[in-house]
């Protein structure tokens, strides 16, 4: 059994992403999911996912997000298929909210552009919305939303042209010094060079020891509500990505993109959430919510029926950061995971820093230490 240089566990946006580059330097690679690319189980499904550039004062992620847009838009031209929508980004909070002011002289200082934008003139662009609260208001024109699953499922399709993938659940590998293989559930074991796991959700779970109280999956419930008839009022011409930074639940939403209707959920994180057997039903009392929301800030909407719901997970880090690092005991094992709800647009820009870092091409991040990771929650990332 000849070894593969490289297996990655988890074709998720950031297993693929890896594998896309690791392929590009030469080397042998072998992708494995348990469930499938973009999966309904999957932390990289759904629909649709947020492309920003704001993260407040926290300037790392805004040169992630900035590498990756190029990125994304280089994979899209090359599948002949459109991923991103440029609809724009809209902060929405108030001036004394240092985390917008600090995102806006962020922004600035990496030649994003970005428009400022008082109480008045938020009204007379998006008249839909009732935010009496909302007195400033930051606009990335450029940024947008990415189409999730089908992007994810196009980058592992595409990888099939030098890059093995197997639908096959994989144990948690035992012993420390050098992995030599891992045992799938269905077919002959997988020799490697080097392991990396980026199973997502899944890592506690593979490796309950040293990630079951660093990596914490919570369940998120997102909506899709259907809009007026005729109406474009919630498209992207009319409506942009926006977030409601005032509003104790951090809200945010997404325009009606391919007619599957308008997105909504909330950033609070939910309860703890198996992405093996959790159910994916919504709860009555998150509609009772949603209701309430939609009355008092989208009343054209405050009656629309909710047309598909979603019920997929975070998998958080202590306070937000990516988990980028070697396995304790295992010398050629890596961890990749702490998504932590932010991460999927990064995905072009993760995959080449884990490429370049597992062959020794590149400094590690300091912030993505598994080190760092603490075992209470306390977001900072967002």
């Amino acid at each position: 059994m000849k070894p593969y240089d490289f297996a990655i566990i988890g074709a998720g946006v950031f297993g693929a992403w890896t594998a896309r580059f690791l392929h590009r330097t030469g080397a042998s690679v072998i992708l494995l999911d348990a469930y499938g690319p973009a999966n309904s189980r999957a932390s990289s499904a759904d629909e649709t996912r947020v492309l920003r550039m704001g993260y407040g004062p926290d300037e790392l992620y805004t040169r992630w997000a900035l590498r990756s847009l190029p990125l994304w838009l280089d994979f899209e031209r090359r599948a002949g298929r459109k991923f991103f929508h440029r609809t724009g980004v809209l902060w929405l909070s108030h001036e004394s909210d240092p985390y917008l002011r600090s995102l806006h002289d962020v922004l600035g200082r990496a030649g994003v552009k970005r428009e400022s934008l008082d109480s008045a003139e938020l009204r007379r662009r998006w008249p839909q919305l009732r935010l009496p609260e909302v007195t400033w208001g930051v606009l990335e024109p450029e940024s947008g939303l990415l189409m999730a699953r089908s992007s994810v499922q196009a980058l592992v399709a595409d990888l099939a042209n030098g890059v093995a993938y197997r639908t096959a659940a994989v144990g948690a590998p035992q012993g420390d010094g050098n992995l030599a293989t891992i045992q799938a559930d269905s077919g002959d074991p997988v020799a490697a060079r080097v392991f990396i796991f980026a199973c997502g959700s899944w890592l506690p779970k593979v490796f309950p020891d040293v990630l079951r109280d660093r990596i914490f999956p919570t369940r998120q419930e997102v909506f899709y509500l259907g809009t007026p008839p005729g109406s474009s009022a919630f498209r992207p011409q009319e409506m942009p990505v926006w977030l409601h930074r005032t509003h104790p639940d951090l809200p945010y939403v997404l325009p009606d993109i391919e007619n599957r209707g308008l997105k909504i959920a909330f950033d609070r994180h939910g309860e703890a959430f198996d992405p093996d057997n959790g159910s994916r039903m919504v709860a009555p009392a998150s509609i009772e919510r949603l209701r309430a929301y939609l009355e008092r800030h989208i009343p054209a909407l405050a009656k629309a029926p909710i047309v598909e719901t979603r019920v997929c997970q975070y998998e958080n880090t202590w306070n937000g950061d990516f988990l980028v690092d070697r396995h304790p005991l295992l010398e050629n094992v890596w961890l990749v995971g702490g998504g932590s709800g932010h991460g999927f647009k990064h995905g072009p820009a993760l995959g080449e820093y884990v490429a370049a870092l597992v062959q020794g091409g590149s400094p590690s991040e300091p912030r993505f230490a598994l080190g760092t990771k603490q075992a209470v929650q306390n977001r900072s990332v967002y």
